[in-house]
């Protein structure tokens, strides 16, 4: 099937949710409106579903190749990113100053989600780059600077981030990788980098890799690691290739999905040592590094919301299509299966969640775009403060719900579900990868814990509450039933969510294994409700607009109404498990196990 990128949806979401109209008051941004967001969003459904879309089944049926060190992508795909270059899709987001169209956040996050809903494998390589370019924007010399970044946000050159070792996973205190001052501004980097996504490919004619790596005089631990821009071709000073670089593809890996997408073993420095340029100072590199993850982490959230997109729109055309057994409340013969309770319940269950990641993750970039360019220094500080706290929920919450929706369209499909030809089984194999790199959900929530709930003994987590709080009030003014029903769960929820973490704010040094044995349930339980959140004021937006256009907002009505009843409702028990359930996470001894 091809894909549809779901533009009305997106749009109300920009408009009247995540603060496009605002966004567009900021000085820079003031063509950036509803007309320019809708003209951009139907130019990029255009693409992804008449370019990327139809090479994705193909991609995942005949993935890229490994033949003596070079990397033949799947067929289709370099001609697909000639076009994606040429429609300058890679630059969206970056500043103009280097080629870029300089959009806000909040456009150029629908192009994201509807690159990656298209074809998952095509579009890391332009996160990637993504990355790349904003450590290189953030902690990058000038010189640097102008030497790459025009190429990379073109597209022309694409970008890496190399931190795994065969020793070191997440724990990037065991990097070994060693770099040598070569006392002219260059660099020798010696070792070996896994699982480096789309670090060797013949679709750009150079790919510009930052690697961590420890100079001779480092101290040990996270404190040493220096971040460097190794080119797999050098780069001369008129801006033209050079010599190939000692950073070389030795296998790539054979996965359970997302198989178009090269994933590499590199090599650096195994002949006469790779040569790169230190990024900022020396033992800096993890925290230049963090500005690309950081960047990286949303890109991924928005790949589950768009993965759970994909996987439903497929399972409503097969259930539309599927004749099987006759209406419980009568028929003459069978019906589609779209009919019968179950399968309503999860389709709307695969919507629900889908419609209310998209929601928080577009909420999340307006408060971005208001961190970074707003002309209010106050502001700036408190959006800031609400983008960070979100980002991990953005990636652990929206990549675990869409193994959940992709596998419920495997469900829905039944027994063909199982059969690789149908397809549904693609997208549940290409989403289990989604909770595992740049940060398991486990090192999201530890993060949501200690850096975003502890640090600040819940400064930002009471602030969103408080937020929440004024939509209940909302909320209470109305007499329908959805929004009676939202209250009900609503209100249970916020105050489940403020008793976690007040436990977290007063437990965390007494009783810190118990705290951290609740990390992941916290961060389901905050997703569930800022969701949810999100969907209530998606909801009152619709019942205003009622007559405008009833069948796009009654369904959105009826989404959040079943979101409260099915999901929200879940967040005091998950509360219970933290609150109360750590000593027995913790009970068993370890061999006992």
């Amino acid at each position: 099937m091809s894909y549809q990128a779901p533009i009305k949806d997106m749009l109300f979401v920009m408009n009247e949710l995540a603060g496009l109209d605002q966004i567009a008051k900021i000085e820079g941004f003031e063509d950036y409106g509803i007309e320019t967001a809708a003209a951009v969003l139907e130019e990029s459904g255009k693409f992804c579903s008449e370019v990327l879309a139809p090479l994705n089944w193909e991609g995942d049926k005949v993935p890229s190749t490994f033949s003596d060190g070079r990397v033949s992508v799947a067929k289709g795909f370099k001609a697909a990113y000639e076009q994606f270059v040429a429609g300058g899709w890679q630059g969206v987001l970056h500043p103009v100053s280097y080629g870029g169209q300089g959009l806000p956040k909040l456009i150029s996050t629908p192009c994201t989600e509807m690159l990656n809903a298209a074809n998952l494998s095509f579009a890391l390589c332009p996160l990637l780059t993504d990355g790349a370019i904003e450590a290189l924007l953030t902690a990058g010399s000038d010189e640097l600077k102008q030497k790459f970044l025009p190429n990379m946000v073109s597209g022309k050159w694409t970008g890496t981030m190399n931190l795994t070792e065969p020793q070191a996973g997440s724990d990037l205190s065991m990097v070994r990788s060693r770099a040598i001052p070569q006392g002219d501004g260059l660099y020798k980097i010696y070792g070996t980098k896994i699982y480096i996504t789309y670090g060797e490919h013949d679709m750009a004619e150079n790919i510009i890799h930052l690697v961590l790596a420890r100079t001779p005089d480092a101290p040990e631990g996270v404190k040493g690691i220096s971040l460097f821009v190794v080119p797999k071709f050098m780069v001369n000073e008129d801006g033209t290739l050079g010599e190939r670089n000692d950073a070389y593809c030795v296998s790539i890996e054979h996965k359970l999905g997302i198989k178009a997408s090269p994933t590499a073993v590199l090599q650096f420095g195994d002949k006469s040592g790779a040569l790169g340029y230190l990024v900022g100072e020396e033992n800096h590199g993890l925290e230049y590094m963090f500005i690309m993850m950081n960047s990286a982490r949303f890109g991924v959230g928005m790949q589950g919301v768009a993965i759970s997109d994909m996987a439903y729109q497929k399972a409503v055309l097969y259930a539309k299509d599927r004749l099987q057994s006759k209406d419980l409340e009568g028929s003459d013969g069978a019906v589609a299966i779209i009919n019968h309770p179950d399968v309503k319940r999860m389709l709307t269950l695969m919507r629900a969640y889908t419609e209310s990641a998209r929601a928080l993750a577009y909420y999340g970039a307006g408060l971005s775009d208001k961190a970074h360019y707003s002309s209010n220094p106050d502001e700036r500080k408190t959006n800031l403060a609400l983008y960070e706290f979100l980002v991990p929920v953005i990636k652990g919450f929206s990549t675990e719900i869409s193994i959940q929706v992709a596998s419920l369209g495997v469900q829905v499909h039944g027994g063909m579900g199982f059969i690789e030809e149908t397809g549904a089984a693609q997208y549940y194999r290409d989403a289990r990868i989604l909770t595992i790199y740049e940060g398991t959900t486990a090192i999201q929530a530890n993060d949501l814990v200690g850096r975003k709930t502890y640090r600040d003994k819940g400064a930002v987590a009471q602030l969103i509450a408080k937020m929440i709080e004024q939509t209940e009030i909302e909320l209470s003014q109305r007499n329908s039933k959805a929004s009676q029903a939202m209250l009900a769960n609503l209100i249970p929820a916020r105050q489940a969510f403020e008793a976690v973490v007040k436990f977290i704010v007063s437990h965390f040094k007494s009783e810190v294994k118990n705290v951290f044995a609740g990390s992941v349930p916290y961060l389901m339980l905050s997703g569930y409700l800022l969701t949810s959140w999100q969907m209530a004021k998606a909801m009152m937006v619709a019942e205003n607009k009622m007559d405008e256009d009833k069948d796009f907002y009654s369904a959105k009505v009826v989404t959040a109404q079943f979101h409260a009843e099915h999901l929200l409702n879940l967040v005091p028990a998950l509360a219970q498990s933290i609150l109360r359930g750590g000593a027995s996470v913790n009970g068993l001894r370890i061999d006992q196990f």
